[in-house]
């Protein structure tokens, strides 16, 4: 068994380190009640704008004016992953970290094999793990998530818009984690260029109906001023939405290590106590034994 100064260290260890769990988990719950309600506010109106934006493709494509919805075959991809700058939230940034790789593996694994993915992280745990292996990452924007708002974020989907107009890339799609609750995440690959329309079985009447609109002033201003505008919020959406994901997986993770430091502290104040109480019992017997022998 353990001596008492042994198990005195590791309690007071245990107990600083049940501290930094607590106070992280709070920090933690804090940023996620302002990034929950900014993703919740977004969402609807993000819904609708890519809604808006497929039915648009739809309707302009065979006039060939949705420069953003061309079709081309897949040689050069660009693949955006997200993750956090800080670990300690699980099993958040390991698992999209998977998803890419099986996105790569099941996908794209001809247009890998002769070089041509290519990778954009956002966050340094997806920059670390990726360069260290080697993949061509061309790009990382770690500072997204010091100042997250819509006005940082456009430049780089503006720039990702650009990449596929001028035909540098074939296909973009982001590779991040949605926001669900607290406790859960879910990891979603999504397709952002070129923009497809979502078929959804029995509902192509409707569907039909939906994109035929009439333009004001004409096609060439809608697809000038709507769709890159929709684009934008898309990325913008996907990045919060991975922050939203990120703080819910550091309180759960945090909530999860306070508990179990919780549970240490009970264990060891038990060895502590049953050490303590065998020295006090190996004391009285010595002294119990040296009057003994005193009286012979």
């Amino acid at each position: 068994m353990a001596g008492l100064k042994e198990v005195r260290i590791r309690i007071a260890s245990v107990k600083s380190t049940q501290q930094i769990t607590s106070a992280m988990k709070m920090v933690a719950a804090s940023k996620l009640r302002k990034a929950q309600n900014s993703i919740i506010k977004l969402r609807p109106y993000a819904a609708k704008l890519r809604e808006l934006l497929q039915n648009l493709s739809g309707s302009i494509g065979d006039s060939g004016e949705s420069i953003y919805s061309e079709q081309r075959e897949p040689e050069k991809i660009l693949i955006i992953v997200i993750s956090s700058n800080r670990g300690l939230c699980g099993a958040f940034n390991s698992n999209v970290m998977k998803a890419a790789l099986a996105l790569i593996r099941e996908k794209y694994q001809a247009q890998f094999e002769k070089g041509n993915v290519n990778l954009i992280t956002i966050g340094k745990r997806a920059t670390e793990y990726f360069t260290k292996r080697n993949f061509k990452v061309i790009g990382h924007h770690d500072e997204f998530f010091d100042n997250l708002t819509f006005a940082n974020i456009s430049p780089f989907a503006e720039y990702l818009m650009q990449s596929f107009v001028k035909k540098e890339f074939d296909r973009i799609e982001i590779v991040y984690n949605q926001f669900k609750n607290a406790a859960v995440q879910k990891l979603v690959n999504e397709q952002f260029l070129p923009v497809v329309q979502d078929v959804v079985p029995g509902k192509a009447v409707k569907n039909q109906l939906s994109a035929d609109y009439i333009f004001e002033p004409d096609n060439e201003t809608v697809v000038r001023e709507l769709i890159p505008k929709t684009l934008r919020i898309q990325v913008f959406k996907a990045v919060l939405d991975s922050f939203a994901a990120e703080m819910g997986a550091r309180m759960t993770a945090m909530q999860q290590a306070t508990d179990n430091a919780r549970e240490l502290l009970k264990n060891l104040n038990i060895t502590y106590n049953k050490a303590r109480q065998n020295q006090i019992t190996n004391e009285l017997i010595e002294i119990v034994s040296g009057a003994e022998a005193l009286k012979g």
